[in-house]
């Protein structure tokens, strides 16, 4: 069985499968089949929104995020990153720190500095019309050949409801050009130094394209484990650490996603199911604990790259490495979304559905046999059925598809949701945000909506008055919209929401830690909710 691809530059005319596109959800008339993007994930990884909803995090769960380095959003925080870093000095004067400065919307090493002072901050026009995120430079990675390097990992998004994540079994370690030294006042501005981003690394004239997956300035991410466990570190616990890391993150960025999707595909509407492979940008300190750099929407999926024969004049050689890692990627996504899998499942569960007709028959036949002979011709007829369904399972084993490498993506959620459904808390309570959002296609909450949650989880007694409820609603709403949030709606959104539900949490249970109140009113506001549902049912069937 072949695949069909079929490029669209200018507009579909056909319904298909699935729809591949290049930078982020945006075709409002697709109501079936699959999209390769989310709705909102360009958004939610950007540096200031991956940062905020990491941070989210880290306040409920400080021990299992702290894989995500300390940041502060500019220029909304600089006063606070000032204030913290001369309490840090002051606490701690041996402490000489580095910082590095991302800009929001950059990419490919765009606009990044280090920096070892908050004054050293580029404080131009520029700040404020393009934000940015200023996080603690990690001093101490892990070196290869006396190389810094980063890990590029591909992650597969499969489902958001239920939650699927796939994570490719080898990935890619692009290094650095010139030999790592400690940051210094004298080698901050060597970027070949200290970003291993390999679109500016490209650019030295120390980089080697790779010939094989072992060797130059990029490598498979197993070869490097493969030297890493030739010297005795436990490769096992690395891995697992690395899922962890993955796992949590999207836990992070989950709630928000939600938000969008029910925006854009809005419940009790045709609409596709969507699926998206992430890259993950992952630093190994010293000791191989990985720390999340960054989340990438649209990991470039080249496998060549452009070899400069003459000044000017440039042709695009086969990248091995490239092709090693990315084309399994592809073509492993492609057969977990298969359509034609489903169908076959179908049928599959058809067959076993048919057989256990059959078996129920045959039993009450045996028991009275002068009722049932039109039965026993109705069972033997579906039999038929179940033959021919079984006789097209045995065509689809016998598939081109047999013939491929056994996947590369390995599910590690909901293989692994045990050890990591007790984060999800912010999940719930994106899901009663969503609930009382009201207007289909919206992402913020109205007063009334917010009213309407006070009010039916009943949190509003003598000591929070429907007044209070108003300026809360009020004051967190401005701040929120106050730091450029998404001005095309008036109201809450999910964050703004959030930080109230903790703020009502912390009011309402003051002896619990954070995660502790945060889970006691969601309880609460659960059981309120159900016993108004089933109040409301009754009232229906009278």
């Amino acid at each position: 069985r072949l695949l069909s691809l079929f490029q669209f530059p200018f507009g579909r005319r056909l319904p298909c499968d699935i729809y591949w596109h290049g930078v982020s959800f945006h075709d409002n008339d697709i109501f079936s089949g699959q999209v390769n993007k989310f709705p909102g994930m360009t958004e939610m990884v950007r540096k200031i929104t991956l940062s905020r909803a990491v941070r989210t995090m880290q306040d409920l769960f400080p021990l299992e995020y702290n894989f995500y380095p300390r940041s502060w959003i500019l220029p909304e925080e600089l006063p606070l990153f000032v204030a913290e870093v001369r309490m840090m000095k002051d606490s701690d004067p041996s402490w000489k720190p580095t910082f590095i400065v991302k800009p929001d919307g950059g990419c490919q090493g765009d606009g990044i500095y280090l920096i070892k002072d908050p004054s050293d901050i580029r404080l131009t026009g520029s700040i404020q019309s393009r934000p940015a995120v200023v996080q603690e430079y990690i001093c101490k990675p892990l070196l290869v050949d006396k190389l810094k390097f980063d890990i590029r990992l591909y992650v597969l998004l499969k489902s958001l409801e239920p939650l699927e994540i796939y994570i490719a079994k080898d990935g890619l370690s692009r290094f650095c050009t010139e030999p790592y030294q400690e940051p210094t006042l004298k080698n901050l501005h060597q970027v070949f130094m200290h970003l291993t981003n390999y679109s500016l690394n490209i650019h030295s004239g120390n980089f080697i394209h790779s010939e094989n997956v072992n060797t130059g300035s990029k490598r498979t991410f197993s070869s490097i484990l493969c030297r890493l466990s030739s010297r005795g570190a436990d490769v096992k616990k690395l891995w697992s650490d690395i899922i962890s890391l993955v796992i949590k993150t999207i836990i992070a960025l989950t709630p928000e996603l939600k938000v969008y999707y029910q925006s854009d595909i809005p419940a009790g509407k045709p609409g596709p199911t969507c699926f998206q492979i992430l890259g993950f940008d992952i630093l190994l300190m010293k000791n191989l604990k990985p720390m999340l750099l960054e989340v990438n929407a649209n990991p470039s999926m080249r496998i060549e790259h452009e070899q400069e024969l003459s000044p000017g004049v440039f042709e695009n050689v086969p990248s091995p490495v490239d092709e090693e890692v990315k084309v399994a990627v592809i073509r492993d996504t492609l057969r977990l979304v298969d359509p034609q899998k489903k169908k076959r499942k179908d049928i599959q569960q058809h067959s076993e559905s048919c057989k256990n007709k059959v078996n129920v028959v045959h039993d009450y036949f045996m028991c009275y046999r002068c009722q049932t002979l039109e039965r026993v011709s109705e069972a033997n007829e579906e039999l038929l059925d179940a033959g021919a369904a079984g006789r097209l399972e045995s065509d689809a084993a016998r598939s081109p598809e047999a013939a491929l490498p056994s996947l590369c993506l390995k599910q590690v959620f909901p293989k692994y949701a045990k050890q990591f459904n007790y984060l999800r808390l912010v999940d719930r309570v994106a899901a009663l945000f969503i609930r009382f959002l009201g207007v289909k296609g919206t992402t913020k909450l109205g007063p009334t909506g917010f009213r309407t949650f006070i009010r039916n989880c009943r949190l509003s007694n003598s000591n929070f008055s429907m007044a209070a409820v108003d300026i809360l609603y009020i004051d967190i709403t401005r701040r929120w919209n106050s730091m450029g949030i998404d001005h095309r709606e008036s109201g809450m959104c999910l964050q703004a929401f959030v930080e109230a539900f903790f703020f009502l949490a912390q009011k309402k249970y003051k002896s619990l830690q954070l995660h502790e109140q945060v889970a006691s009113l969601i309880d609460f506001c659960e059981y309120h909710l159900a016993a108004l549902d089933e109040k409301r049912l009754v009232c229906g069937r009278g």
